[in-house]
């Protein structure tokens, strides 16, 4: 939950070659104090089996950017697993990028939604409400 000290940061992902929640998605979170300052690693989450994250760290006063990290390779691999599981020999690991970071600007007293809309081969991202 945001003060008038600190912004606050949800998120969920969207399997758009599904159009289902993708669960079990681990997010990383990171913030900075400034365009030139250093990451700091917040800690972090997985999405649950409706695409969300409900327990993101909070963010420290003074965070100006953060920076969401999925893991969706390893996501993807149990996708693909899953779904050929009579042919392994033609398991790859379905997804062309392995892991999504997005990066954003936040000011204090703002909440902030960051969904996810993914699939192997592209992902987009958006402010929510």
């Amino acid at each position: 939950m945001s003060t008038s000290a600190t912004a606050s940061v949800s998120t969920h992902i969207l399997d758009t070659s599904l159009g289902r929640p993708a669960g079990g998605v681990a997010v990383h979170v990171c913030a900075r104090t400034g365009r030139t300052a250093d990451w700091q690693a917040l800690g972090g989450s997985a999405t649950d089996a409706d695409g969300r994250c409900k327990d993101l760290p909070a963010l420290p006063e003074g965070t100006t950017h953060v920076r969401l990290d999925f893991a969706v390779e390893p996501y993807f691999e149990k996708k693909q697993a899953d779904a050929q599981q009579d042919a392994p020999a033609n398991r790859d690991s379905g997804a062309f990028f392995p892991e999504v970071a997005i990066t954003f600007a936040v000011e204090p007293g703002e909440h902030y939604h960051v969904p996810l809309l993914l699939n192997p081969f592209g992902y987009s991202v958006y402010r929510g409400s």
